[in-house]
């Protein structure tokens, strides 16, 4: 299928790895140019050499932390104008109720909230005076389907949630449309490290917690980083303009919620 966005031009966030790599290389291959960013300058610049290998579009390394605002400021002045913004960082560290500091909320919010809210406010004006524009912010199924250890990404995400559910609905006669992505598990570093968190707590291998994790999902496996890039490719195509402030879980039916 043709996307019907050869030439635009994205910002992906935390895309040197995992799912936001999934979502840069699917981009890459409908056509779209790209500025990626990461904290980690080798890793970044190894996927995009990569990926304009592969696919031949301009592809942008900016090695930043995107949740400061001189982060931000570095990925906005590389990238200019731009029509696709997928916003990405990773999850906070899981826990119980009674690890948690003030600073650590302040920590999680500033990356999973504040920091996708700060990017949107930069780039929707210039998409509105375009009239045309995607946005895909990558959350997560606990947004839906609060998890227990991860109360910090739960409190994060969920506000994010609540401020695209508005917004989106404002910037859509604009022809702006606004949708997050919400993952469930998927074959990255961030299923390794919760996989290691559950075979310590039990005293088990690695292989039995990935089993034990892969037995409660219908589909018997973990995603993986293209599927998921697929998806939000099309999220973000001209196929997608009737899409308005949704969150589209994709889990491999975990969650077993209709609404």
């Amino acid at each position: 299928m043709d996307l019907g966005i050869r030439g635009r031009k994205a910002i992906v966030c935390a895309s040197s790895k995992g799912l936001g790599r999934g979502c840069a290389m699917a981009l890459a291959e409908a056509g779209v140019d790209l500025v990626l960013n990461a904290r980690g300058a080798d890793a970044l610049a190894a996927t995009a050499n990569d990926i304009e290998a592969a696919t031949g579009v301009s592809v942008i390394p900016v090695a930043a932390d995107i949740t400061t605002p001189e982060g931000r400021a570095a990925v906005l002045d590389a990238a200019g104008a731009v029509d696709i913004l997928v916003t990405n960082a990773g999850g906070p560290p899981p826990g119980m109720w009674t690890d948690w500091s003030r600073e650590d909320f302040i920590k999680a919010l500033d990356a999973n909230m504040l920091a996708p809210i700060a990017m949107m406010q930069a780039t929707l004006p210039g998409m509105i005076e375009r009239g045309w524009g995607r946005v895909v912010n990558i959350t997560s199924q606990s947004v839906r389907a609060p998890i227990s250890a991860l109360g910090l990404s739960n409190a994060a995400r969920s506000g994010l949630t609540g401020f695209v559910a508005g917004t989106a609905r404002q910037v859509a006669p604009h022809g702006v449309n606004i949708n997050n992505l919400l993952p469930g598990i998927h074959a990255t570093d961030r299923a390794i490290s919760l996989d290691t968190g559950v075979a310590k707590a039990k005293g088990i291998s690695l292989e039995e917690a990935k089993a034990e994790r892969c037995a409660t999902i219908p589909a018997r496996r973990y995603g993986t980083p293209e599927e998921f890039g697929a998806t939000c490719a099309f999220m973000c195509s001209v196929h997608a303009g009737f899409m308005i402030g949704q969150n589209v879980m994709l889990d491999g039916g975990a969650n077993n919620i209709s609404i």
